[in-house]
């Protein structure tokens, strides 16, 4: 199965920049879209960021526009979330995940948290005021 893993969190003061990496391994051939979520501590799980593999398909949160980037590199089977202007309540752990296969590339699809089948094990982003 396919294994990911994430880097890139740490602790940064309000405004300041993050850029966090997923690195997928196994049968990645899988893979058609990678998206990123986050959950802050007594929050549910939320949908930030997600990405098609061929680029043509991006949608972000609306509490993220603007301020985040989310993008890939194929070759390293990698995608990356660059977070800029961070604020206190994008605090959370970030998660990456692989869209399950089969299912359409619609705004709802990619957007929904248990239409994912492979997550990795988190990252977390602490940002002070």
């Amino acid at each position: 199965q396919v294994q990911l893993v994430e880097s890139g969190g740490g602790s940064v003061q309000a405004g300041g920049s993050l850029r966090l990496s997923c690195a997928a391994s196994g049968p990645t051939y899988t893979i058609y879209a990678m998206g990123w979520f986050r959950q802050a501590p007594g929050l549910e799980r939320q949908f930030v960021a997600v990405i098609s593999w061929n680029g043509a398909d991006l949608y972000y949160a609306d509490s993220v526009k603007g301020r985040f980037t989310i993008s890939r590199e194929n070759k390293k089977n990698t995608v990356y979330l660059q977070m800029n202007s961070l604020k206190p309540e994008d605090t959370a752990v970030y998660y990456c995940a692989i869209l399950s296969p089969g299912l359409p590339l619609t705004t709802a699809t990619m957007t929904g948290q248990h239409n994912y089948q492979y997550w990795g094990q988190g990252t977390q982003v602490t940002v002070s005021s």
